[in-house]
């Protein structure tokens, strides 16, 4: 189903392919997200989906002052619209630990914290902290279940923590878990696979407790099981995809209720054979590191991708004499995080017309710092 924000009413004049915006679903979801958890100091919500300053501007204008990001260059963009408290959730090595040195000491009022789940790593921050005569906090990182990174929650991950905490230049700041390979579209199954590694990063936090080491946070999860962890407590969220939506985790997670806040905007730009369509929505328009379907199309329930290159998106259907050559359509692209970082500016709408446009400023990997 088309949103309700669209088509739009000048469709003429914005060019495509093209990535659409909506303020109004923007907030929207940004209130749905509140009131999963209750209360906005709960939510870190990871910024990599949209990048955009303007949506942390409004997350913050909401209450919603944390969050969490991928990049240094996000981090960057966050403070400057307004984040109070960042999260680095990637570990910093090589030269991007003084960036996030150089930036902290930029923003002296923003709260910023990484994560690290490793001896050399955390040996190394602290060396560079040391060094500048500054402190860096820290999370934890966990692995459970998704084997990206982190550290599984034990005896290791204890000792790993209690070097954080004692160690001079560092300040520990929490743990860190994310679950995001947990996408069961049933609830009560997803909670269910949750369980373990709940109880694994539950059972860590208890005994660093217990020992007196001080936990201030745990941030956990991403989308997903937002729901799971939303009806927690003594813990903060950290979903990002909710903000925009897409096809993938409409699909997914049927019970989450967020809506389709980014929609890419193409066009027919040839009929090759009495089934098919050529759209100009190529590589460099919509996420294609998943497989097909990478964008879903309201209008056409039956379209099926062929071929898929650079520029071009050639999807067959039996409804193709109805669309010429020139017809604009809306699709809702399958992964919307990588999709935002394939273009340099979306179209904001509001009453159905493109008003505006705004940068992606944090789709670069290197602002100032």
């Amino acid at each position: 189903m088309t949103p309700d924000w669209l088509p739009l009413l000048d469709e003429t004049a914005t060019p495509s392919p093209a990535l659409l915006v909506s303020p109004t679903a923007v907030e929207e979801n940004l209130r749905r997200m509140i009131a999963h958890v209750g209360d906005p100091t709960r939510l870190r919500p990871h910024i990599k989906t949209h990048k955009l300053p303007q949506i942390v501007a409004l997350q913050v204008s909401l209450g919603i002052t944390k969050c969490k990001c991928a990049t240094i260059a996000e981090a960057e963009m966050a403070a400057g619209a307004g984040a109070q408290e960042i999260t680095v959730a990637t570990q910093l090595v090589g030269p991007n630990v003084a960036r996030f040195l150089a930036l902290q000491r930029a923003f002296p009022l923003v709260a910023f914290s990484t994560i690290a789940d490793d001896p050399g790593a955390v040996a190394a921050l602290a060396s560079a902290a040391h060094a500048t005569a500054t402190t860096i906090e820290l999370l934890l990182d966990l692995d459970v279940g998704m084997a990206r990174t982190g550290i599984a929650p034990g005896p290791a991950a204890a000792q790993l923590y209690r070097t954080i905490a004692t160690t001079p230049g560092l300040r520990a700041g929490g743990l860190h878990a994310y679950d995001g390979h947990l996408r069961q579209p049933d609830f009560a199954e997803r909670c269910a696979a949750a369980a373990d590694g709940i109880a694994r990063v539950d059972a860590l936090r208890n005994d660093l407790v217990r020992a007196g080491v001080s936990v201030p946070r745990v941030v956990w999860g991403g989308t997903p099981t937002f729901p799971v962890h939303a009806r927690r407590t003594g813990i903060e969220c950290s979903p990002g995809t909710c903000v925009l939506w897409d096809a993938s985790y409409r699909t997914q997670v049927p019970d989450l209720d967020f809506l389709n806040a980014a929609v890419l905007l193409t066009r027919v730009i040839s009929r090759p054979g009495a089934n098919r369509l050529c759209l100009d929505l190529g590589h460099k328009a919509v996420a294609s590191e998943m497989p097909h379907p990478r964008a879903v199309f309201p209008a056409i329930p039956d379209a099926r991708a062929v071929t898929h290159s650079e520029e071009h998106l050639v999807i067959e259907t039996a409804r193709a004499a109805g669309f010429s050559v020139g017809t604009a359509l809306y699709a809702l692209p399958w992964h919307i995080c990588p999709t935002v970082a394939l273009h340099d500016r979306v179209q904001i709408v509001r009453n159905r017309r493109v008003t505006e446009s705004w940068p992606v400023v944090a789709r670069a990997r290197r602002l100032q710092f």
